[in-house]
C-alpha cells in the first residue's frame, strides 16, 4: 500500500470511495463525498492523502482549518476519513491518519481536532477533555491532539464546506 499526496485526476475516485464508505452508516448524512469536493474548491483542503493498492484508491483522509474559539491560526480538523467497506479495519484508516498528523507536525501546526468515536481515534492520540465543544454533541465525540501549547477550550468550528 502507498499513501500519497492525492492528484488532480483522483478527485472523482475520492469522491466515489468517500460516497461508497459513508453511505451505510447511519450516523451520515451523505454530505461527506461533497464536502471533500467543496474543501478542494474552496482552497480549505490543506492535506488530502489517499492508500492507493495497485493502482486503486482504497482510502482517503482530508484535513482543513478549523477555529477554536477565538484561536484563528494553527489548528486543523481531521476528516472526512474514507475507506473502502471491504477494506475496513485493515489499518488503512489509521496509516492515513498518522501520516497526516505527521505532516501537520512538520507544517509547525498547533493541533487537530475531530468529531468522532473515542474508541476508534483513542488509538492514535486524539482525546477529549470536555473543553470543547460543538453544537449539543456530547463533548466526548469532540476530540483533539495537541503538538504543542496548552489544550485549547471553546467552540469548534469547520470549514464552510461543513455547514452546507
Amino acid at each position: 500500500m502507498l499513501i500519497r499526496f492525492e492528484r488532480p485526476d483522483d478527485a472523482d475516485a475520492i469522491h466515489a470511495l468517500t460516497w461508497t464508505a459513508f453511505e451505510p452508516a447511519p450516523f451520515s448524512n451523505n454530505t461527506e463525498a461533497q464536502i471533500v469536493r467543496d474543501l478542494r474548491t474552496s482552497g480549505d483542503l490543506t492535506i488530502s492523502l489517499v492508500a492507493e493498492e495497485g493502482g486503486e484508491i482504497i482510502g482517503h483522509v482530508a484535513f482543513s482549518p478549523i477555529t477554536i474559539g477565538d484561536i484563528e491560526d494553527g489548528w486543523f480538523g481531521l476528516g472526512p476519513i474514507s475507506v473502502k467497506p471491504e477494506r475496513q479495519r485493515q489499518g488503512i484508516g489509521r496509516a492515513l491518519i498518522l501520516k497526516g498528523l505527521g505532516l501537520l507536525r512538520e507544517c509547525d501546526a498547533t493541533g487537530c481536532a475531530l468529531i468522532g468515536n473515542p474508541a476508534v481515534y483513542r488509538g492514535v492520540g486524539f482525546e477529549s477533555d470536555g473543553k470543547l465543544t460543538y453544537g449539543d454533541l456530547d463533548t466526548r465525540y469532540v476530540q483533539r491532539i495537541v503538538f504543542k501549547g496548552s489544550p485549547p477550550s471553546g467552540v469548534l468550528k469547520f470549514s464552510p464546506a461543513f455547514d452546507e
